[in-house]
């Protein structure tokens, strides 16, 4: 999952040989319009919806990161918290891995840019469209945490 209050990504895989497999991916948009509460109250329904459907047992989410804006770092926090409680809710272990370090385990760079990150996602799902950007970031976190249980990698995610 990777947060944001008016792009929240979602991406949801099974673990399956040769590879995973994508079951949902998408971006919980809301417009700029609306006020933070009912942005909050959006993301957390639809997780939770999308939790209910399709019954993971493990969420991925992206580290923070240093915002310089301290009204933008507080913003994400909140877009954080709203998707972190329906994975709590529903009992999912939750961990998170650093940006960086899904780039270097996805892309081989760690300062890759996000359209390389989704053709890479795109490539290794074997999707037919390339994700949006926001669902690219979350569907790479998912595959960074199925490629470091199952080797040692560079992304070791930390339990939150």
């Amino acid at each position: 999952m990777d947060p944001s209050l008016r792009g929240t990504g979602f991406g949801i895989i099974r673990v399956a040989k040769p590879q995973p497999v994508t079951l949902a991916h998408g971006t919980i948009e809301c417009p700029a319009g609306w006020e933070r509460s009912r942005c909050l109250a959006k993301i957390h329904a639809t997780l939770r919806d999308v939790i209910r459907q399709h019954q993971p047992t493990v969420c991925i989410v992206e580290g923070l990161f240093f915002a310089q804006n301290l009204q933008t770092a507080i913003i994400m926090g909140e877009a954080r918290g709203a998707a972190l409680v329906a994975m709590a809710e529903a009992g999912l272990e939750i961990f998170e891995v650093a940006p960086r370090k899904v780039k270097q385990a996805i892309v081989g760079y760690g300062a890759a840019q996000k359209l390389a990150v989704a053709k890479m996602v795109q490539r290794m799902l074997q999707l037919t469209e390339l994700p949006d950007p926001d669902a690219a970031d979350a569907l790479a976190l998912a595959l960074t945490h199925v490629q470091s249980a199952s080797r040692f990698s560079l992304a070791t995610a930390k339990r939150v």
